[in-house]
């Protein structure tokens, strides 16, 4: 059995979900799919979540109000028949007048939770109506049944494995499960979200639990990129990549996976494939455990960058002087992407720069503290394991006209890295790409 998910904009509109359910049905083979909510529909739910928070109940209903019109609207274009129509104006009816429940109680951020979650069960359940309307036989499971998060808001992946292959036993025999994505229940039982990698991780934890054959994204873009098609010319798909490529691109800035999204996935050594919507029958780009010896992949760039600096000739080489500049960015729950150390100072730097100031006043306690912003990581992803003699020299001989603030090399067999000025982004990525892809 093959897992399918499809995001907000592939489920955007009638048109889109129709052509969603014919790429579903076309093998006649049983298929889990994991849908999105339709585009737009979460941004809304958070706007009516707003107000709220605001005590604002008038604005609230405005917006639940223009949102239910709206997918009255798509029930005249989506279904042929009363029935149908019928069916889903009904189920719609009593959402929106469970949403509009909310505008009469003191809101809390679980409550939050739960109506943002009304997106996505709206979007399946439209999708598994007309399924159903055109003669196959689907069956809607709900991911608050068996998705579900611990303590530490990670996937409690044993839980949904025992609860979904439960689930998926009891219910034998249909050609179209159907699920929602993102959605799920926390250690407590309520309404919660995975937050990093959203419907494409449920996808892979699904296809991890229920051993699926692959994993399909279905995107608006060819599958990965050898570089960002927005700012470089003439990039092209990459056809494979290992699971270790694929999470430092997406770690690093392809937008088109969460870095975290496909680990279930490759823990169980289950492909994943991202596919084109708008082009089904197009390669796309294959995830597995498979590493190209000795080459280079792609290259992908993460903006918005902070570099810090600490100079102590005093403190650096004292035990535990590293562990008390990390435990700063700990407290501050303030991720690290790239490090570089020398004999008196320590390079650092973040995305994240909600806590700078106090960062840097603590910072300053071991030492000279200096900041650079506007910054931009650029991240040469391949084959790079050190004993490939070369790859290195050729990648530094590239950079050689455009100012680089620092290298990480060796960290990992899979990445070089260099942080730059944002404004020579542009140029670093083209100069990369016209030596490495030539």
């Amino acid at each position: 059995m093959k897992v399918m998910k499809f995001g907000g904009t592939s489920v955007g509109s009638p048109e889109r979900m129709k052509e969603v359910a014919s790429l579903v049905t076309k093998s006649g083979e049983p298929t889990f799919i994991v849908l999105s909510a339709m585009s737009g529909t979460t941004n809304a739910l958070v706007e009516i979540s707003k107000y709220l928070y605001k005590k604002n109940p008038d604005d609230a209903n405005r917006v639940i109000n223009d949102l239910e019109e709206k997918y009255l609207s798509h029930v005249e274009e989506l279904y042929s028949t009363e029935k149908y129509k019928t069916i889903t104006k009904d189920f719609l009816f009593q959402e929106f007048n469970y949403i509009r429940s909310f505008t009469n109680d003191l809101f809390t951020s679980f409550e939050e939770k739960s109506i943002v979650a009304q997106g996505e069960i709206i979007s399946t359940n439209m999708v598994t109506n007309y399924l159903l309307e055109q003669g196959f036989k689907t069956i809607l499971l709900s991911a608050l049944d068996f998705m579900r998060i611990d303590k530490n808001a990670e996937p409690n992946s044993t839980y949904i494995k025992e609860k979904l292959s439960s689930i998926m036993k009891a219910n034998e025999g249909y050609q179209i499960y159907i699920t929602q994505g993102f959605i799920c229940r926390n250690a407590y039982g309520e309404v919660d979200n995975l937050q990093r990698g959203g419907s494409d991780y449920t996808a892979s934890l699904v296809g991890s639990a229920i051993e699926a054959e692959e994993i399909q994204i279905w995107t608006d873009i060819d599958g990965m990129h050898n570089n960002d098609p927005r700012v470089v010319d003439k990039t092209e798909t990459v056809r494979q990549l290992n699971f270790e490529e694929a999470s430092e691109l997406a770690y690093f800035g392809a937008k088109i996976l969460h870095p975290t999204c496909i680990q279930p996935a490759k823990y169980s050594g289950i492909p994943v494939r991202l596919k084109y919507t708008m082009e089904p029958d197009a390669e796309g780009t294959i995830i597995n455990n498979v590493l190209a010896s000795r080459k280079i992949k792609a290259i992908a760039a993460k903006d918005n960058i902070t570099a810090i600096k600490i100079k102590s000739s005093r403190m650096l080489g004292a035990s535990g002087f590293m562990r008390k500049i990390f435990e700063i960015f700990e407290s501050y729950q303030t991720p690290t992407d790239m490090i570089a150390t020398s004999e008196v100072g320590v390079s650092i730097t973040i995305e994240n720069d909600a806590h700078l100031t106090d960062i840097v006043d603590e910072l300053k306690l071991f030492g000279t503290v200096s900041i650079d912003t506007n910054m931009c990581i650029v991240c040469v992803v391949g084959d790079l394991d050190w004993r490939n003699v070369g790859y290195e020299t050729i990648t530094l001989e590239t950079m050689k006209d455009i100012p680089v603030r620092m290298i990480s090399y060796g960290g990992s067999n899979y990445n070089i890295s260099f942080l730059i000025r944002a404004v020579d982004k542009k140029r670093a990525l083209q100069a990369l790409s016209d030596k490495l892809f030539c």
